[in-house]
């Protein structure tokens, strides 16, 4: 038996063909892959000189094949195939929207497999007997290959002119199969959106999950992933990155589906976007002008201009009444450029216009330097979209209006919604009528798709829920074809849709998914250039959700810009500034950018204490940026007085329940445990947390981040299951609260994990830190402060319970990073390198280890104090690893009178260090470091 399939088919032939052979039957696979050109006829009569029965795998592939009309294959098969039917059978393998041309045909690919199988002898007429022979490598056997599609989502409606391109797809396809990761890259215009869209439409057999994601930009890449995680049914919280984040590990681990296909459509900045690229079992497929991305693991398939036949079969099915002439002499024209083929070709047959007319048109425009195009876009696209504009403008201006608007957008992803909605007292006239009149909105739309101008997205849910996308050619041309007043008149109309839109409290995690929606169009706008207080307002707004919600690295960028443009305005606000640096400062400070960010509060409090002396409020949101960055340099102790006097002022400023005044004695409760006063600490993290609880509500974030800090000092107290029974409860909140990949999130899993390492538990501990790091360092990559503290417990507990050699690795990487980042006379440092000395002991390098531990001694005694809980744990691993005696007993009976002064004489560590007096060695006595957040 012959069976006859495509590339794209193989799974399934590799399959019937091992099902057949089981069953004692012979068969050949044959790829169909007719030569351009090639008669159909002859190439099915090629089929037939096959010995026995022929079995065709019919699918949308199948017939595209070879750029054959409909007309032609109909000829065909009635010719060659039919009059054969007792020899030649069919079975569709995948979804088709092409004519089965009246042939007998058992669908397969929408069944089980054993009801596949079953259909499959009965087309064939084969009986089910003799049963299949058992396998003998199982292993060996081929997949059944149908994957049913649970999520589709954000595809762009099918082109149903979509023409050609059969070779490009056949090798974007296989370059999948093979490297899982394949850019279609070429210059703007040439239709990578389109090929990428019908890939999703042809191969979406192959697929549990295939999502769209507008990847122009940082941030809207991630609101785009983010919106898969509700589709995907993972549980999670409002926050969109949050989502983002549950969204890559999914991915990555195949769960809930393993074959899927990310389309990562306009990702023109590698350096922008590469380091959100998902890794897994699945398929990545960009689409993008940049040849970067073939060094950033990505197969590279050139995508150029149609071939002169394609252009033509495409213009002569956009412009029915366009002869086979009238096509060639426009593709001629325009270069064969897709984009433009369609947008002209799309007016031509709406306008009646000649081809001859049109070219003359072309040819008088073509001299004129009224349109200013990118250099990187093709020059035909310039001449052809001057005579479309003209001819939008003359036939509906309504259109070239909304047209414009939506330039203060980014381009993949225009809300409508938000543009619907805005308040129109103060717009021009035109703009206030074009929204509110909806017979005149919808019309402009309709001319807008009807030209191939733009394209909306999801529009099953309702035009209330639309997104407007158009090509960055259109969107940048069409911006720089306005003069600088009608630029400024619609750029306010644009900030003043965002400013509308603003919920106005990013405090509050239900607002999230709303400032993730804005973020995107901030650039777009010019709201950074505008002086009006909203405008202003809403910048600080998004600075402060990208902070609260883990949006770090996006938030620095915003930050960053923003102060670009604010230092340059004419006669700009100092005091805007200083708002802005506050914001700055909080994000380097959350990186661990310790340094800068101490720069810019510093700089701060000296601004506000000399304008408006320490009661001012500005001077003190600015003091306590400064005493956090003091407290994360390792210089507690200035933090501390520092906090208290914060605290202090704004009890008297706000109250005692007011929130800054509860973040303020918060920030002393840090610093207290930073000093090693664990029963201070909770004694104000326990009050801290109850009126959280009334004033913010107990699933607020901020309520759980206090309930953390409290078990966390329960912890360091030594009341291990007080504190782990509070811990357990708090993990819970924060999963329904922000889900599991919030940074927040990390430290209370963190936080359980130590308490259950301390109360015995010690293979969920292990799992727990484990988890914790792999998720930290994914999100916020190695050499972030969390990343780096639960890198620390990682260590420690696959010193005692796991792999010492990787513990090993991992903290010599810890002990490199927190010197690089924090010097080598941080505590921290400090720390790491105690941790180091009792790895370096187990492996049974005693020399090195004393040297080492002996040092941390010295270090950690020079940056806390010896009274340091921290200091004594380092002394405990000196007299637990020292060989003289005299110093055992000097150093030992010291640790012990301050541990017992310190902590109590039932605290752990004083009888640890009461131990590691005993003379019996053998046994294992040590004390690891646990940095804290700052």
């Amino acid at each position: 038996m012959t069976i006859s399939f495509t590339p794209f088919d193989q799974d399934w032939a590799d399959w019937i063909g091992h099902r057949l052979e089981q069953r004692g039957h012979r068969v050949v696979l044959q790829r169909w892959d007719p030569p351009p050109g090639a008669s159909l006829e002859e190439s099915l009569r090629d089929l037939l000189l096959a010995p026995g029965p022929v079995l065709l795998l019919l699918s949308d592939q199948y017939l595209l094949s070879g750029a054959h009309t409909e007309g032609e294959w109909d000829a065909a098969l009635r010719e060659v195939l039919i009059p054969e039917a007792e020899r030649v059978a069919v079975v569709m393998v995948a979804p088709s929207q092409q004519s089965t041309y009246g042939l007998d045909i058992s669908s397969l690919y929408d069944v089980s497999a054993d009801e596949a199988e079953r259909r499959l002898l009965g087309r064939l007429a084969l009986s089910a007997e003799p049963e299949p022979r058992a396998t003998t490598g199982a292993v060996d056997e081929p997949p059944f290959p149908v994957h049913t599609l649970r999520v589709w989502g954000r595809i762009p409606e099918r082109n149903e002119r979509f023409t050609g391109r059969v070779a490009l797809l056949n090798t974007a396809y296989e370059r999948l199969q093979r490297e899982s990761r394949v850019t279609l890259c070429g210059l703007s215009g040439v239709g990578k959106t389109q090929l990428a869209a019908e890939y999703a439409y042809r191969f979406a057999y192959g697929y549990h999950v295939v999502w769209w994601i507008n990847a122009g930009s940082r941030a809207a890449f991630r609101q785009g992933l983010a919106d898969l995680a509700p589709a995907l049914g993972l549980s999670t919280g409002t926050g969109h990155g949050e989502r983002f984040r549950a969204v890559r590990e999914a991915l990555r681990r195949g769960e809930p589906y393993e074959r899927w296909l990310l389309i990562l459509d306009g990702a023109d900045d590698p350096d922008q976007v590469r380091d959100l690229v998902p890794n897994g079992p699945g398929h990545v497929l960009i689409t993008s002008c940049n040849q970067d991305w073939g060094d950033h693991n990505s197969a590279l398939v050139q995508v150029a201009a149609y071939d002169r036949a394609e252009s033509v079969d495409f213009i002569r099915r956009r412009a029915p009444r366009l002869t086979d002439d009238d096509a060639c002499q426009l593709a001629e024209a325009l270069a064969d450029l897709p984009l433009v083929l369609d947008q002209t070709a799309g007016w031509l047959d709406e306008s009646g216009m000649s081809v001859a007319e049109y070219l003359e048109l072309l040819a008088r425009d073509s001299v004129t330097d009224d349109l200013v195009v990118s250099s990187d876009f093709p020059m035909t696209f310039r001449a052809a979209w001057a005579v479309l504009l003209e001819r939008l403008r003359a036939g509906c201006p309504d259109s070239v209006l909304l047209l414009r608007l939506c330039t203060f957008f980014a381009p993949d992803a225009v809300p409508l919604r938000l543009l619907r909605e805005t308040p129109v007292d103060g717009l021009p006239p035109a703009v206030a009528q074009l929204l509110t009149d909806p017979g005149r909105w919808s019309e402009a739309v309709q001319q807008l798709r009807t030209y191939s101008v733009v394209r909306i997205e999801n529009p099953a849910q309702g035009s209330s829920g639309d997104v407007l996308a158009m090509h960055r050619m259109v969107h940048q041309t069409v911006r720089d074809d306005m003069s600088e007043e009608e630029k400024w008149e619609l750029a306010d109309v644009a900030w003043r849709a965002l400013v509308a839109a603003d919920p106005g409290n990013p405090n509050e995690a239900g607002t999230w998914s709303r400032y993730a929606e804005l973020v995107p169009h901030l650039e777009y706008t010019d709201v950074l250039f505008r002086d009006a207080e909203a405008a202003q307002q809403l910048v600080f707004n998004c600075l402060r959700y990208l902070y609260v919600s883990g949006e770090y690295e996006t938030g620095i960028r915003l930050a960053e810009q923003t102060m670009s443009v604010w230092q340059q305005l004419r006669d700009g606000n100092a005091d805007l500034l200083w708002d802005l640096g506050h914001h700055y400062a909080n994000l380097l400070r959350v990186v661990g950018d310790y340094r800068n960010s101490e720069a810019v509060s510093r700089a701060a409090v000296e601004q506000f204490r000399s304008v408006g002396g320490v009661g001012d409020s500005r001077y003190l949101r600015a003091a306590s940026g400064l005493a956090a960055d003091l407290r994360a340099l390792g210089r507690f102790e200035e933090a501390l007085d520092l906090s208290r006097e914060v605290h202090e002022s704004y009890r008297v400023l706000r109250g005692e329940l007011h929130e800054d005044t509860l973040a303020a004695v918060n920030n002393v409760a840090v610093s207290l445990r930073l000093l090693g006063r664990y029963g201070e600490a909770a004694e104000i993290n326990q009050r801290v947390f109850q009126a959280r609880e009334r004033v913010l509500g107990a699933d607020h974030f901020w309520t759980l981040l206090s309930e953390v800090h409290w078990a966390t000092d329960l912890r360091l107290m030594g009341r291990y299951e007080e504190a782990q029974h509070r811990q357990r409860a708090n993990v819970g909140k924060y999963r329904e609260a922000l889900g599991d990949n919030h940074p927040y999130s990390f430290q209370a899993l963190y936080n359980l994990a130590q308490c259950e390492y301390r109360t015995g538990d010690t293979v969920s501990a292990g799992e727990r830190f484990a988890t914790v790091l792999a998720r930290c360092e994914r999100l916020l990559g190695k050499d972030d402060p969390l990343t780096l503290m639960f890198a620390v417990a990682r260590c420690c507990y696959a010193r005692e319970h796991g792999d010492v050699d990787h513990a090993r690795r991992l903290s010599e990487a810890v002990v490199d990073r927190y010197e690089r980042r924090l010097g080598s006379a941080h505590p921290y440092s400090a720390g790491a390198r105690a941790n180091h000395a009792l790895i370096l002991r187990t492996v049974g390098e005693h020399r090195q280890a004393r040297a080492l531990g002996e040092r941390a001694l010295a270090d950690m005694t020079q940056a806390v104090g010896a009274a340091h809980p921290w200091t004594l744990g380092c002394a405990v691993n000196v007299v637990a690893s020292s060989p003289d005696r005299a110093v055992v007993a000097e150093l030992g009976r010291e640790t012990v009178a301050r541990a017992t002064e310190c902590l109590g004489g039932d605290h752990r560590l004083t009888r640890v260090a009461r131990a590691a007096l005993d003379e019996d060695n053998g046994r294992r006595i040590y004390w690891d470091f646990e940095p804290q957040t700052t």
